[in-house]
């Protein structure tokens, strides 16, 4: 039995913290040889916070989910420079998602952050998701792999490692994995055709990491998760389609597998299946050293061979080095600015059905749609105060879900929604809206639906700042559908 067998444990181990400086715990354990840290919107993230981190473990692996659009750490209060996947494949311009994907890369590397949890490179089949939607690319699976490998390459491009996630595909599910274990009822067949492309391409194109998905996929596996089974992780992701690099797991406190398990023995499973990093969104001293210790008993036991758990510790000091050898690019690439991209692309993305110009401040009802729990609760849709740049006087109320409409008056109607396909009583506070007032205009920063009775159809694919800012542009007549002026 090898001497740094809590060493190698450790190593494994990606946690994150509560709090906005890291704890004396976490400092502690990056001493004692804790592989990764995961940094959310919460930590307060700046490049003091990484340096800090560093100076206890250089090599550690530091990621971040930065997807743009509705799922950012960095800009979660104002809202993301770059509009999100979805909004990217509607415009179906892979040079273009490649400058957004080396603009996020370029904003992580300015921050010495190792891996970026993105791209989605989940095929959104189901329009009922509850989760993925706008987080894919779409429903098409070639439109899915190519602009997959051009966000790879583009983040990867800036120096900063990629992730694709979450395999083998959360596109085709009712169920959000973070409050439940969701089925994907898909033969097998459909999977290789449908879901596993876009993974295949980004391993093609070199992606440093893939995350798992907390997904029963039965025509894979009957029995298990998709991160507790070897016949996923191992025979299909490590043997049919070849990929050698770091195997992380989606957040082991989400119920999906949670509600099974303990978090040691989740740790133990998923090593056993073919893992090698162990991503706990919020840990704690104890908690972080139960599954410690649980991983060290299950090697002792002879549960989880020492050549498994050596193997992907490894993997994981693989990724760390291959961040290090990177510095060219990352210097490169700070100086590499491309400011407007994600406001060009956010433009290119709009669609909108009827015609509109606002000239004075309207009242907007945003409806207060739940958003799911990848989305921080402080990301804001961005709409009201894009509008409230242009028009001083605009107004502002919220509606909750399924609640009254708010009183109308003299001034314009925006009705903000989200996921209107997705939502049935969402298409009927539209419908309500439209009988009181003919004249609304409605802005879905979702998965859309066809606004019956609306005046004026605005979609944006997504939330983001930008997206918000081409939304209010167009309605105040500055820009056209498609980003034209």
């Amino acid at each position: 039995m090898s001497g740094d067998l809590y060493r190698l444990a450790m190593t494994v181990l990606h946690p994150g913290y509560e709090g906005t400086s890291a704890p004396d715990w976490l400092r502690r354990a990056l001493g004692d040889g804790l592989g990764g840290v995961v940094l959310f919107a919460r930590n307060a993230i700046d490049e003091q916070l990484v340096r800090h981190l560093r100076a206890e473990n250089p090599g550690t692996v530091i990621a971040i989910d930065e997807e743009g659009g509705a799922v950012t750490r960095l800009e979660v209060v104002a809202g993301s420079s770059f509009p999100g996947n979805k909004a990217l494949g509607v415009v179906d311009a892979v040079a273009l998602t490649e400058r957004v994907g080396r603009q996020i890369g370029r904003m992580l590397a300015e921050l010495d952050i190792t891996l970026d949890y993105a791209p989605s490179a989940d095929v959104n089949a189901n329009p009922a998701n509850p989760v993925i939607g706008v987080r894919s690319f779409g429903p098409d699976p070639e439109l899915v792999a190519r602009h997959t490998v051009a966000y790879v390459d583009g983040v990867q491009g800036a120096g900063v490692a990629a992730c694709a996630k979450h395999f083998p595909g959360h596109g085709d599910t009712v169920t959000d994995s973070h409050l439940a274990l969701p089925t994907v009822h898909a033969s097998r067949e459909t999977l290789f055709e449908r879901d596993l492309p876009p993974f295949r391409a980004a391993i093609d194109a070199g992606v440093r990491s893939i995350m798992s998905g907390h997904l029963l996929v039965p025509a894979l596996d009957p029995a298990l998760p998709a991160t507790l089974s070897r016949t996923v992780m191992t025979e299909l992701l490590r043997g049919e389609l070849g990929f050698d690099g770091m195997l992380v797991t989606d957040a082991i406190e989400m119920q999906a597998v949670a509600d099974m398990f303990a978090p040691g023995e989740i740790a133990v499973r998923a090593l056993g299946a073919g893992v090698d990093a162990i991503c706990v969104g919020l840990s704690t001293e104890d908690s972080l050293h139960e599954i410690r210790d649980a991983i060290v008993a299950a090697v002792r036991s002879g549960v989880l061979p020492e050549e498994r758990l050596a193997e992907a510790a490894e993997r994981v000091r693989v990724l760390s080095d291959w961040y290090a050898a990177q510095q060219a690019l990352r210097d490169k690439a700070r100086g590499d600015v491309d400011e407007g991209v994600g406001l060009d692309a956010a433009r290119a993305a709009l669609t909108t059905d009827g015609r509109a110009r606002l000239a004075r401040g309207p009242l907007v009802v945003e409806v207060n749609t739940r958003f799911s729990k990848a989305v921080d609760p402080a990301t804001p849709t961005g709409i009201t105060a894009a509008l409230t740049t242009l028009l001083p006087d605009t107004a502002r109320v919220q509606m909750e879900p399924e609640g009254a409409l708010p009183a109308f008056d003299d001034r314009p109607v925006v009705l903000v929604v989200h996921d209107a396909a997705r939502h049935a009583w969402v298409r009927e506070t539209v419908a309500r809206a439209a009988a009181i007032r003919p004249d609304v205009i409605v802005v879905d920063t979702g998965i859309p639906a066809p606004a019956a009775g609306a005046a004026v159809h605005v979609a944006t694919h997504g939330i983001s700042r930008v997206s918000a800012q081409a939304a209010a542009e167009w309605l105040t007549g500055g820009l056209r559908a498609g980003g034209d002026q």
